[in-house]
This record gives structure tokens, sequence and C-alpha cells, in this order.
């Protein structure tokens, strides 16, 4: 196993939990760390534990999807495993995820049972985004008995296979933050390969403990979320469906804003502005990638 699979992470600030990443992995796996420009000691701490990780350090930030690209091109192995700096992983959970790579020839992608910090699961699987509604938020269901057949796996942790990446192609580099791995999930699909739920592969996922959460993050963790749902509306239902779609949510963000403001809700206005304003950017046309991230890559 340890031959076959390269892990690959993206970090951003994450001191505080890229220890816990590194800790839990074989030390015999190799390890490609994509840094994008901690200010933090976040690679001290992986040169102190991995000195033989490969480190590829982007100068200005460049989101999730972009970094983990450039991960993926690093990758001379059979499989990637992508995984979070705040998730917490173990040799028998990478192992199950190989082995179910063996087991399912024809399929792409295989994600583990996530667990939170305080040992409840977490559903790390999910229908397709346009049906996501319908069954709301499912916090009180339980893990799968056995392992099935998924219309989207999380990116916070997953194995994929990189001969099928290299086709279809890795993360969209228009989208700096959120819904990246739903569009990779939907290519995946539409180019015929299965995503795979492991049931026997559990890791425990802290869930946004990568980054120190601020005013500025804040803004900009909710500006990104509304500008990439209308940038995947229109990559997928076209420029009709999306602009209708955003047309909606701005007028829907705005007024939540403006009553939450009312109400001295600061920080739920804060939320909603910064929801209308990702929504409103994206209608008119401008990118999530700023020239400065653009002349890195």
């Amino acid at each position: 196993m340890h031959t076959r699979l390269t892990v690959v992470t993206v970090t951003h600030n994450g001191g505080l939990v890229i220890g816990g990443l590194l800790d839990s992995l074989p030390a015999t796996v190799p390890l490609v760390v994509v840094d994008n420009a901690s200010a933090d000691d976040t690679l001290d701490i992986v040169s102190a534990k991995r000195p033989d990780a490969l480190v590829l350090r982007n100068s200005v930030g460049q989101g999730y999807g972009r970094g983990a690209s450039r991960g993926l091109e690093a990758v001379r192995t059979e499989f990637a495993l992508l995984a979070n700096p705040d998730s917490v992983l173990s040799e028998d959970a990478i192992t199950a995820l190989v082995d179910a790579a063996d087991r399912y020839p024809d399929a792409a992608m295989f994600g583990p049972v996530h667990r939170a910090g305080d040992g409840h699961v977490e559903p790390s699987h999910d229908v397709e985004l346009w049906r996501r509604h319908l069954f709301g938020k499912r916090t009180s269901e339980a893990p799968p008995d056995g392992d099935i057949c998924v219309e989207f796996i999380s990116g916070a942790v997953n194995l994929v296979r990189m001969d099928v990446l290299r086709q279809t192609g890795f993360y969209d580099p228009n989208v700096f933050l959120y819904f990246e791995d739903d569009d990779m999930c939907l290519r995946l699909r539409q180019a015929g390969h299965s995503l795979i739920v492991v049931p026997q592969s559990v890791v425990v996922h802290l869930n946004a403990g990568s980054v120190r959460p601020n005013a500025a993050y804040y803004w900009e963790k909710f500006w990104h979320i509304a500008w990439s749902r209308i940038h995947i509306e229109r990559k997928y239902r076209g420029p009709g469906a999306a602009t209708w779609l955003a047309c909606k949510d701005t007028l829907r963000y705005a007024l939540k804003a403006l009553g939450n403001l009312t109400l001295f809700r600061t920080l739920q206005a804060r939320r909603d502005a910064a929801r209308c304003a990702g929504t409103f950017s994206a209608l008119i046309g401008i990118r999530a990638i700023t020239a400065a991230q653009e002349a890195q890559s």
C-alpha cells in the first residue's frame, strides 16, 4: 500500500492541526504539502515531523482546489489520498480505501466515514448538488453498513485514481474555495466513474480547525460560498439558470442582512452581506481568482 499512493494536503495557517495529521500518517507513505502562504508555524511543524515531504510553497494563497491541483501534478503513484490538515487518519483507514479501489476497478473516488473530534458521525457523502435540499442536513443519519455507491463524496478526505484524474482534469482553476469537490464528483460521474463510500475506513475530521477564524476570514468564507454556488450553476445548467439563481439570492441575502442588522445581529448580518456580495459579484462577472493568484499559476 505504501508504494501505491501519495498523500496530498493543502495548508494555510494550519499550525494548530497539521501535527495531528502528520502523526497519523504511516511514515513511509509519500507526502506532498502545498502551502498557501502560511504566516504561522505550519511549515516548521512539517519540517520537524516529515522532513522527507515534498513542500510546494505558494507565495500567494491559491485556495483549496488550485492548491490541491498543484499537489496532484507532483504525484507519481497509482493513487492520491487527499486529506485536509485538520483530519486524522490511520494505516487501517488508508488500507481499507486502497482495498476498496482494488474491489471496484471502475470507480474513481473512495471516501471514508468521518467522525468529529467528539466521536459523532458527520455525513461525508450526499446526493448531487441540485437534489440536496430535499434531504435536509441528515445530522442523525447512521453510517452505511457496507460499501455504497454515492453521488458526492466530501473533499476533506478521499482516495482518487490518478489515471482517471489525468483524463478528466484536476480541480476547477476558477474556484478559490467551496463547491470544488461537487464539481470534481460531477465530472467523474459524467465520465462514467463511480464514487464509493467505504465504512471500514474511518477518519477523524476536526472540521474548520485548519485556520484561525477572524472577521476577514468570516467574510471571505461566505463570499466564496455564494460566488462558487453561482459558478457551478452556470457551468452545469447554463447562464440563464445562473442569472435567475443569482438574482434571487442577491435579493434574498440583501433582505436577510438588513433584517439581521435591524435586530442587532451583527455576525449574521455580516454573513448575509458577504453572501449578497459574492452572489452579485458572480452575477456581474467578477472572478474569484485575483490577478496576483493567476500570475503565480
